[in-house]
């Protein structure tokens, strides 16, 4: 009994030290980012349109878009998912240099968009590492602890972006970031992938067909597509597309728009907005431990129509006219979306994990990161196009509608995966199916 208990112990003290080493890496990665986006709207909200500002999440997607799926899909042909992380690691700090030099509108933005490019190797590859970490019973609890901890580096990118935006320069700002991307880099060089412990340090592969490889993974020949259908995976795409359209769109007007137009200063702005990420810590982790023994599909709806719930009270913050139901009211929508997100979220990367195919998972997570790469797009341009004709208001109701379509998609187009389909039913169930 005494050597059971050791073996025990062992084997979560092992599981403790491989979530520590991806939490921190993750935490630090995303609140880099945080901070990075939240500043940058500020300083250019400050000399541009409302356009201008959304063009920031929107550059930055278009190279998630492009280059996300090429990371996954380089990992899986290669092997190689650690080097691969500390490589679009380094390069993503790298990225961020010309900004300590850089001022004005579309010079910065630009450089966003290289950030982008590189940046968006990171999720894809952790979580397929942390979901080989779990196995497929303990997968939601591995994916909703990396949601958790990003959710924590979320909360501290905003809190100090809120904190440091009246204290720092723009220069003091960017050389943050690039110096916590690095902490991440080396962080990410400690993670332990499994895979390579059982396949050693990857397949060695020539450069021409591995270049032939990753373009016909991705844009696949009509008879190439099937991995793309289990359980209605290509329109579930399409609705976590439509329902980021909303999300995204939101969020790269908000920091100026509580600040300008709500009139909260700008540390407010930053607590009120940190609600979401303080509260998907446990939320997120509350949904990975559901989802193990859960369907999918109702955590993806509910998030879907949580999203739309919550750009509709946006468009309502500044109709109280008294500053304490103001901040009531968009605290609340804040607590909305992170009920809303960490639902959906959890749903949708179990979802993709139970219907990919061996060898294409990490291309399926770039997948699902170009979806909302798309959603990041053309969100932004739509509401910065909204608010500058009409209304920040007018530009939050209009775009809730497309998260309601999305949940509409998602409910009558999207199949439960077999691998989830029997969970979270009475043992009688489970042997009358003969499933063990």
């Amino acid at each position: 009994m005494r050597e059971i208990l050791k073996n025990l112990g062992d084997e979560d003290g092992l599981r403790w030290k491989r979530r520590l080493t991806v939490g921190l890496a993750t935490a630090s990665r995303f609140g880099a980012a945080m901070i990075l986006g939240t500043s940058m709207a500020i300083f250019i909200g400050k000399i541009g349109t409302p356009f201008a500002v959304s063009m920031i999440s929107t550059a930055y997607f278009i190279g998630v878009i492009f280059f996300a799926p090429v990371w996954g899909a380089l990992a899986d042909i290669t092997g190689k998912r650690k080097l691969i992380l500390i490589v679009t690691g380094l390069l993503t700090a790298a990225a961020l240099v010309p900004l300590l030099f850089v001022r004005g509108v579309w010079l910065p933005i630009s450089i966003r968009g290289l950030y982008g490019v590189f940046a968006g190797g990171f999720a894809p590859l952790v979580l397929t590492i942390v979901s080989d970490h779990g196995g497929k019973g303990g997968r939601g609890k591995e994916i909703g602890f990396f949601n958790s901890t990003r959710a924590v580096g979320f909360t501290l990118g905003r809190l100090f972006a809120g904190l440091l935006l009246g204290i720092f320069t723009p220069s003091r700002l960017y050389t943050l970031v690039i110096f916590l991307t690095l902490i991440s880099t080396a962080l990410s060089a400690l993670i332990e992938d499994p895979r390579q412990e059982r396949e050693g340090e990857g397949k060695r592969v020539a450069l021409s067909p591995m270049l032939k490889e990753i373009g016909r993974r991705l844009f696949p020949a009509r008879g190439e597509m099937e991995h793309l259908k289990p359980g209605g995976l290509n329109w579930l795409l399409i609705a976590l597309s439509l329902r980021t359209m909303t999300i995204i769109g939101a969020f790269s007007l908000i920091p100026v728009y509580l600040t300008s137009i709500v009139g909260f200063s700008e540390f407010t702005m930053g607590v009120v907005m940190s609600v979401n990420s303080i509260l998907q810590v446990g939320f997120m982790y509350f949904f990975g431990r559901l989802v193990d023994n859960s369907p999918r599909k109702p955590l993806i709806i509910f998030g879907m129509l949580g999203s739309g719930i919550f750009s509709l009270l946006l468009a309502l913050i500044t109709w109280p006219g008294s500053f304490p139901l103001q901040l009531a009211l968009a605290s609340f929508s804040f607590i909305m979306v992170a009920l809303a997100y960490s639902s959906m979220a959890t749903g949708v990367i179990a979802f993709i994990e139970d219907v990919a195919p061996p060898g294409r998972r990490s291309e399926l997570q770039g997948l699902r990161s170009t979806a909302i790469g798309l959603g990041g797009v053309f969100g932004p341009i739509l509401l910065g196009a909204i608010a500058t004709l009409a209304s920040y208001q007018t530009a939050f109701a209009l775009t809730a509608g497309l998260s309601f379509v999305a949940a509409g998609m998602a409910h009558f187009l999207c199949r439960e995966p077999e691998l989830a389909a029997g969970r979270g039913v009475r043992p009688a169930e489970v042997e009358e199916k003969g499933e063990g």
